[in-house]
């Protein structure tokens, strides 16, 4: 039987470095529309290069291939190489055009393990009064303000766009004053319209519009109502806000729906079903594969006037992904993390004295 075309809007994860005979067989019944991968998939990097083919190959259409590589503690490669300076060190110098090199060298990095998307840029800033605050972003954004953080993602944008990697902005439409980690629960970012409007969303305004994707994150906006519950699954938030009133036309992802945030409140059809229902076209589940097959069958479930939108734009989007190289360079690969090394003993020896 022909698998369901749903499938296609499932970012998956798999558990480990290697793939067994019932995952291989799971992912040719979903044919996700991508994966996106963590440390525990990485051994070493002519492994880890293998197992993305042999994802990409077993999926049988193009897919999106993914990590969190935006430097500093979320850095899922460096387990293998390098670790790249971390955002709040880059805006210790401040200096763009470290930025752009920061972006090319990451684009550099995942080509050559076989990757065309990354999680990146981070585009919530962090103000002093915020230092502190447990809410994830710790070491992780451009600036404490806007407008430090427009020009920064970006140069870092556009340098990995130069080396043919695609970039998504997150998490929309702001993590900056959650108190909470969403990892572990629901967080409430008890802010005005008015205040969002010209502050967390202005720099969505000016970098989100230029990211192949926005990812929107799962926290809680009474702005939007008192019982809006997470904007990752809130129409009036991702297709009033993002797609009606800020014209955004890339693609739109859901942070990862086994965080806390969600699974603490809805299960994984549920969850699903709501974010294809808010605009998304990528759902995230990125670490229970049972979770993915409970999600395709529940969007299969739904009428096709719900999720054949999406399956299109999805098409339509992978197209246009570069195809990763099918072999592995071990020069190329060992290059570009010297020169990542490099550039981190100079971004931090700078910041250090300053």
């Amino acid at each position: 039987m022909e698998p369901h075309p749903a499938g296609r809007l499932i970012v998956m994860g798999v558990p480990g470095p290697e793939l067994n005979d019932g995952l291989r067989e799971l992912i040719r019944r979903i044919r996700p529309g991508g994966f996106i991968y963590f440390t525990r998939n990485m051994a070493e990097p002519g492994q880890f290069h293998r197992l993305v083919r042999e994802c990409r190959e077993l999926a049988g259409h193009p897919v999106i291939l993914t990590v969190d590589q935006e430097g500093g503690r979320v850095s899922r490669l460096a387990v293998m190489g390098e670790r790249p300076p971390s955002g709040e060190e880059l805006a210790r110098v401040g200096r763009e055009e470290w930025f752009a090199e920061h972006g090319r060298l990451t684009g550099r990095v995942m080509k050559a393990v076989g990757l065309n998307l990354n999680l990146a840029p981070v585009l919530d800033y962090a103000p002093p009064a915020r230092k502190g605050v447990d809410n994830s972003l710790a070491g992780r954004c451009y600036g404490a303000s806007p407008a430090e953080v427009i020009p920064r993602a970006r140069a870092y944008l556009r340098g990995l766009q130069e080396e043919g990697v695609g970039g998504t902005g997150k998490h929309f439409p702001g993590y900056t004053f959650c108190g909470l980690d969403p990892h572990g629960d629901l967080p409430l970012v008890d802010r005005t319209r008015e205040k969002i409007e010209k502050e967390e969303l202005e720099v969505f305004r000016e970098v989100g519009k230029e990211c192949e994707a926005i990812m929107v994150g799962h926290a809680q906006f009474p702005a939007w109502g008192k019982e809006s519950g997470p904007a990752s699954l809130n129409r009036d938030i991702v297709t009033g806000l993002l797609r009606e009133t800020m014209g955004y036309r890339g693609l739109v992802m859901t942070d990862d729906l086994e965080m806390g945030a969600i699974a603490n409140r809805y299960g994984s059809a549920e969850a699903s079903r709501r974010a294809i229902r808010a605009g998304e076209e990528i759902l995230l589940i990125c670490h229970n594969p049972a979770c993915v097959e409970i999600a395709r069958d529940a969007l299969a479930e739904m009428p096709e006037k719900e999720w054949r939108p999406a399956v299109q734009k999805v098409e339509a989007f992978q197209q246009k992904m570069k195809e990763p190289s099918v072999k592995f360079e071990a020069g190329t690969w060992k290059q570009v993390n010297e020169e990542i090394g490099k550039f981190r003993m100079r971004v931090t020896g700078s910041a250090a004295g300053r």
